[in-house]
């Protein structure tokens, strides 16, 4: 017989890994039983995007919500590793603390850093001897599930605190027309493949430039995701305002109404 968890006024992470427990257990919940890491990994990605979202919107009540959501995907998969076998959640705060505690030298040991630059290099430093990895490795540890603009500031980073990078970002401002020119150069050749390669670098080298820059591409990109949006919905608004049909128009009148759309 399940537990009775009905009676609670507050309930706090054991009673989450019970309940996940429960559910997985014979006579819990069919779905919940059924699910395996892969089948429940989308769902992981979607609750971090919620979260984000939440973050975003500034909403703190709906953040609450969403990083419940998150913890819940965390409970989800260490309560099937352990039925495989594997590590069971105590496993993952105990990694987690040791990994905090050991990479925060100038918190817990006697180690002294000066700004927010020395922690990072310190984090950095630590991070490759723990994992025995050189720069490059560090740069393959990069996962290839990161949205790309957000994998690319990461690997020049990476790449950047052994001394690869630009002095400033002028530089990366350069490689941006340079990478344009082939760019361009490869369309006028017509070879698919080699169009996709160098708008490619296009799109790494505007990063690169970004990042020098201190903005955050992914950030950028969706602001003007946004702005495109709001403009186009304005643009919209207008043509129905003057019965105009969008579809039905040539793009010296859509540019026009657009133009608009940016003073308002």
């Amino acid at each position: 017989m399940a537990m009775d968890f009905s009676l609670k006024e507050k309930y706090n992470i054991n009673d989450l890994l019970e309940i996940m427990r429960l559910l997985r257990s014979p006579g819990g919940c069919p779905w919940d039983a059924e699910q395996t890491h892969e089948s429940i990994r989308s769902n992981f990605i979607e609750e971090v995007y919620e979260a984000v979202d939440a973050i975003d919107k500034r909403d703190a009540l709906l953040l609450k919500e969403e990083l419940g959501d998150v913890l819940m995907q965390v409970v989800f998969h260490a309560q099937i590793e352990s039925e495989n076998g594997g590590f069971d959640f105590d496993d993952v705060t105990d990694t987690v603390c040791k990994k905090l505690i050991e990479r925060h030298p100038h918190v817990f040991a006697n180690v002294s850093v000066n700004d927010s630059d020395d922690v990072l290099r310190n984090w950095d430093e630590i991070k490759k001897k723990s994992k025995g990895q050189n720069a490059s490795q560090s740069l393959m540890d990069v996962p290839m599930t990161l949205p790309a603009l957000m994998r690319s500031h990461k690997v020049q980073q990476r790449a950047a605190r052994v001394g690869f990078d630009w002095d400033d970002y002028r530089g990366a401002l350069d490689k941006i027309d340079e990478e344009v020119s082939e760019f361009k150069q490869a369309i006028a050749q017509g070879n698919a493949k080699d169009i996709e390669e160098e708008f490619g670098d296009v799109l790494f080298a505007a990063v690169n430039t970004s990042r020098l820059l201190g903005i955050d591409a992914e950030n950028a990109l969706t602001k003007a995701c946004n702005k495109f949006i709001n403009r186009f919905t304005l643009v919209e608004r207008l043509a129905l305002e003057r019965g105009i049909r969008l579809d039905e128009q040539p793009l010296s009148v859509l540019d026009k109404l657009w133009d608009e759309a940016k003073k308002m």
